[in-house]
């Protein structure tokens, strides 16, 4: 059966990518088994993954939520607000106004001000000694100061929300949700955005990205505080957490490569490729969700409305029919189309951002510390949602 890919206790080793093979190859859309609701179809396949996420008039990102587990009336409403549980057209009545501000030749603005801040961040990683634990001595701070100068939050703040939106996706871990229940970290971040938002208007605009979130209009309206905080939590939740996820992982995937890291090293004119394959490897999203509206038949499986059916990212990155040798961690992987950034309506938002932040990374730090390895064992985030590693102890030296 197939209801270990819903146990946040599956991952908490590693994604189990010799299970998925054999699922895959056997049944590509599966029935997972869920305590306490209905389960859901869990699709395997890169091209079925890709089927799913073009055909959001079949499945809706909208009517349940993008994650397994059914949410509280409220917790849903909610999330319906939020830029990646819409569906079209109001998907795209949301995304335009904002979309202007993440294309590449503006992102790429941003390389000077993203090497200088990754430059001040392992200038204070060198002041901590040579044995760090790399997830948030180093890889947490790049998304939470460039989000965080993107919006305009008073950088005393930066920490605190890293720490929400840390809790807030990590709510099945007790470690990260530090006893907190289940969505209070979203309360908690959304609460800070309202009072945010209120200090902005009451300012004035200050040429960043909160002024366009608050000045323009949003499907024929201008965003309340409330609207505003749903948007600020899937924006900071999302850029913080896939970021770091990113960054960390792609260390770790060189670390216990060294034929890789090398091959980096000399020539690092491979790190666009590199940045790819990493998020192939290891993408920071194991799935997110859809619900049928319709009947349908996906891979000789009936699929009736109102079931859940979710798109397991890790399966499909390593698609033998997709990617040649794919448990095979290869830096100059050509072509490389993994889904980590989804496809179609929803492709990822940030994507020229992550891009630009993966290469900067890891340029500079294989430049600075050209000695660096692991200095214990790595820990996981125990999470059926999350591909996060939770720390990982290295040495500079």
């Amino acid at each position: 059966m197939a209801g270990f890919i819903a146990d946040p206790d599956t991952y908490v080793d590693g994604p189990p990518h010799e299970r998925f093979d054999a699922l895959r190859a056997t049944e590509p859309v599966s029935w997972v088994a869920m305590d306490g609701e209905p389960g859901y179809w869990a699709v395997l396949r890169h091209a079925d993954v890709v089927h799913v996420s073009k055909r959001s008039d079949v499945f809706s990102a909208t009517e349940g939520g993008v994650v397994v587990e059914n949410l509280d009336p409220v917790a849903l409403e909610n999330m319906r607000d939020m830029l990646l549980a819409m569906d079209p057209p109001r998907h795209t009545a949301y995304r335009k106004p904002v979309a202007a501000e993440f294309k590449a030749r503006v992102i790429a603005e941003l390389e000077d001000r993203v090497r200088g801040v990754v430059t001040t961040i392992l200038d204070r990683a060198d002041e901590k000694g040579s044995e760090l634990e790399f997830v948030h001595d180093v890889c947490a701070h790049l998304p939470s100061q460039i989000l965080g100068e993107l919006m305009g939050l008073p950088a005393e703040d930066w920490p605190l929300v890293h720490a929400m939106a840390e809790r807030n996706s990590g709510s099945q871990d007790p470690d990260v949700a530090d006893g907190q229940k289940r969505g209070s970290a979203a309360v908690e971040m959304a609460m800070y955005a309202m009072q945010f938002a209120a200090s902005r208007r009451e300012e004035g605009p200050q040429g960043d990205l909160t002024d366009v979130l608050l000045g323009e209009e949003f499907d024929g309206h201008l965003m309340s505080d409330v609207d505003f905080a749903r948007f600020f939590v899937q924006l900071v939740t999302a850029g913080n957490d896939t970021t770091r996820t990113m960054l960390s992982s792609g260390t770790l995937a060189l670390l216990q490569h060294p034929d890789q890291l090398a091959a980096l090293r000399a020539n690092t004119s491979g790190m666009p490729a590199a940045v790819e394959e990493v998020l192939r490897w290891a993408n920071p999203l194991h799935y997110f969700r859809r619900t049928a509206i319709v009947d349908t038949r996906l891979a000789d499986v009936d699929i009736a409305t109102g079931d859940k059916v979710a798109m397991i990212y890790t399966a499909a990155n390593r698609d033998p029919e997709v990617f040649s040798r794919p448990h095979t961690f290869d830096t100059t992987r050509n072509p490389n189309p993994h889904l980590s950034f989804g496809i179609a309506t929803h492709f990822c938002l940030g994507v020229h951002l992550a891009r630009l932040e993966g290469r900067v990374f890891f340029e500079e730090v294989l430049q600075r510390w050209p000695n660096l390895e692991l200095a214990g064992t790595p820990t996981r985030q125990r999470s059926n949602l999350n591909n996060s590693l939770k720390t990982l102890p290295v040495r500079t030296t």
